[in-house]
């Protein structure tokens, strides 16, 4: 009898529990991987680990909700990579909010070539907080994103320079309220002081603070990581949006991330995430403003090109496969 590959002989299980480890990858707020994945015999469930939610940061578990949705998404192409197609059911349980996502009848397809190219993707994709170079994105390239992103139903607006300027005051009138908080001060030396598999070491923070129109997070403490002179005149500011704020939105807003920052890598493009607007509930609101008050933002996204004198900065750590994928339902099958 023949086979169409190898991994037709492998049982569903096994393709749904790697999928998991796959997701693994995601980046996160802060880098604290805030989910926790079951596998089952005919499906997988993803839920949130409020234990790593950031409590002064994102009360409301806005960015949690959207660094699972990464997740959800990373889970999902790694399954297409494989050949396996899933339904994905999202908040299927209103009576358990924690549990986010239910990846649920897996069938045999053909392995998406696509989508094993962004499996590769996920695995060089990292997070470069340095100024990016001069040369400007392409706009080819920027439509490919914006497709990426657009297909997971969230919407996403590239920023006029007028915009630009405006989201320049509003993250350092963000950074400002921020640092003067000191709940969320101790909170952010806590997830940059860690050592484990969470948080950010010092060697992917800058070692001081980039020369950029948009202010980047003040970690409260300088990294390790080399800036350079370069500025960010070239970068492409953009926000992720949609018509409601509530937590199945949030999810998608995370695959829509995952989406187009896989893109952005297959592509090229470094690809920053600026969170501190839309923690705090003040420009947040501004941030309504500049979509004319016809969507709720979750995101703002830098766009560029990395400056090719730079060595990319090590990835961040990863927790074990073990602390977040849970087998225990099915290791029987496995004999």
């Amino acid at each position: 009898m023949s086979h169409e590959s190898p991994a037709t002989d492998r049982p569903v299980t096994t393709a749904l529990a790697e999928a998991a480890a796959t997701a693994g990858h995601a980046p996160s707020v802060h880098n604290t991987q805030p989910w926790r994945w079951t596998v089952l015999p005919d499906a997988l469930e993803l839920r949130v680990v409020r234990e790593r939610q950031l409590a002064a940061t994102d009360p409301e578990g806005r960015l949690l909700a959207l660094s699972c949705g990464a997740a959800l998404h990373h889970a999902r192409v790694a399954l297409a990579a494989e050949g396996w197609r899933v339904a994905v059911e999202r908040m299927p349980d209103p009576a358990d909010t924690d549990l986010l996502a239910r990846l649920t009848g897996p069938r045999r397809i053909a392995a998406d070539p696509e989508a094993m190219r962004l499996v590769q993707c996920m695995q060089v994709r990292h997070t470069d907080r340095r100024p990016v170079s001069d040369e400007p994105v392409p706009t080819a390239a920027l439509g490919e994103i914006t497709s990426a992103v657009v297909a997971e139903g969230v919407q996403f607006q590239l920023l006029n320079r007028d915009q630009v300027m405006e989201l320049a005051a509003t993250a350092s009138h963000a950074a400002t309220v921020e640092s003067e908080d000191p709940q969320l001060r101790e909170e952010l030396a806590y997830w940059t002081s860690r050592s484990g598999g969470t948080g950010l070491p010092p060697e992917v923070l800058p070692e001081s603070a980039p020369q950029t129109t948009v202010p980047a997070r003040d970690f409260g403490r300088p990294g390790s990581l080399p800036v350079g002179p370069g500025h960010d005149q070239a970068a492409v500011y953009a926000m992720l949006y949609g018509d409601e704020d509530e937590p199945d939105n949030w999810l998608r807003a995370g695959e829509a991330l995952s989406a187009g920052w896989l893109a952005a890598t297959r592509l090229g493009v470094s690809l920053v995430p600026l969170s501190g607007v839309v923690e705090v509930p003040g420009t947040r609101q501004t941030l309504r403003g500049l979509l004319a008050g016809l969507g709720f933002p979750y995101l703002v996204l830098r766009l560029g090109i990395a400056d090719p004198a730079h060595a990319g900065p090590p990835h961040t750590p990863r927790l074990d496969v073990a602390q977040v994928v849970d087998t225990s339902a099915v290791r029987t099958d496995r004999g």
